[in-house]
């Protein structure tokens, strides 16, 4: 136990403060101070309240996750960051915390992708991640199948959404039926009670001649929302509990049913499930269906290690020390575009065996 990298994980880049502690593949915290009750009012994430409100949450995470893992800074072996993809200024405050945080106690730094990250925080639900592993992440900026043989180095991407991403199609048609933000958690709860064919909307992009792995909601959105206003138009009351669950059914059909054929032609018989989305519950019964009738083992992380969180950051800066990754230089930025074939920002020189944290270790800042 004692031999396993001890990382703490900040993860900013949405509206989700979130600083998780792991040592190895085991879990000791994970503390997130979400603004997301900010951002209702207007119907969506406002980067700038956004960032003002991970300032202000920063330090007091950081000091509960810490208090929660009982460990002290000191006894670290990292700082891992998200770098990216996401909102620019939500990410400069995380990699900013971090670079301190890491330059104060001496330790090495690895900016991390928020989408490897996803995917590696499986590893501290299920153990290991088989080598290769197919990947569907889904939530509110990303719908993507990810084909990864080493989280640390290589995540290759299959397929990804063209227009809206399935979170925000489910926050977009929450929006129309008056449901409230977010979306996901509301229309999951109304759909339960609803008849998912009761209305037959699109299944986007799964024509014989359309992309095999690439998504597309906006068509389904269109049309619910027109079906909506017609029965609006017409005076008739709109049965929401029906809509919610039709409209959910055709997003998750789409989803697991491009996930099972990417294993299939790709001959991968492990299927990992991440992202808000996830938490989805309709998601995880037919998937589980599926991967059983394909003969695919899934794996789906708990509900809130799906959603955006620290832990998921640290796992993967814990997979990072562990694989003796290079770490990231003094200067790493956040890139809100950072692609997911870079699982993380390594820094120039790849054989300094972190000279840049020996300089500082001798006089610890921190205290």
């Amino acid at each position: 136990m004692t031999d396993e990298p001890l990382v703490l994980g900040i993860e900013t880049s949405c509206d989700e403060t979130g600083v998780g502690i792991v040592r190895g593949t085991t879990l000791l915290a994970d503390a997130v101070a979400s603004s997301v009750d900010e951002h209702a009012r207007f119907g969506g994430v406002v980067p700038e309240v956004a960032s003002r409100a991970h300032l202000e949450a920063m330090v007091p995470t950081i000091e509960r996750a810490l208090k929660e893992a009982g460990v002290s800074a000191k006894d670290l072996d990292g700082i891992a960051v998200t770098a990216g993809p996401g909102l620019a200024g939500a990410l400069l405050v995380g990699v900013s915390a971090a670079k301190t945080y890491a330059y104060a106690l001496g330790k090495p730094l690895y900016g991390v992708n928020h989408l490897a990250s996803h995917i590696c925080v499986d590893q501290l639900e299920h153990g290991p991640l088989p080598e290769p592993t197919m990947a569907l992440l889904v939530s509110g900026g990303h719908s993507s199948l990810l084909l990864s043989s080493d989280i640390t180095s290589d995540v290759r991407p299959m397929g990804a959404t063209i227009d809206d991403a399935a979170g925000e199609a489910f926050d977009k048609i929450a929006r129309v039926l008056n449901l409230g933000f977010p979306g996901g958690p509301v229309i999951d709860r109304y759909a339960r009670e609803g008849d998912p064919s009761a209305i037959a909307f699109p299944r986007g992009l799964t024509g014989p001649r359309d992309p095999a792995y690439d998504f597309s909601f906006s068509g389904l959105k269109t049309a619910v929302a027109r079906w909506i206003e017609a029965k609006r138009a017409a005076g008739e009351e709109v049965p929401v509990r029906d809509v919610a669950a039709s409209f959910q059914e055709a997003v998750v059909d789409v989803l697991t049913r491009k996930a099972v054929r990417a294993c299939r032609d790709q001959g991968v018989d492990h299927l990992m499930i991440g992202g808000g989305v996830a938490a989805n519950s309709r998601l995880r019964v037919l998937a589980q269906e599926r991967c059983e009738a394909a003969g695919i083992r899934l794996r789906v992380p708990r509900p809130k290690l799906c959603t955006d969180n620290g832990a998921m950051v640290a796992a993967l800066g814990a997979e990072m020390v562990a694989r003796n990754r290079s770490a990231s230089d003094w200067d790493l930025s956040a890139d809100s575009s950072l692609p997911v074939t870079d699982p993380h920002v390594p820094g120039r020189a790849h054989d300094h065996d972190h000279d840049h944290v020996h300089e500082v270790s001798k006089d610890n800042l921190y205290s």
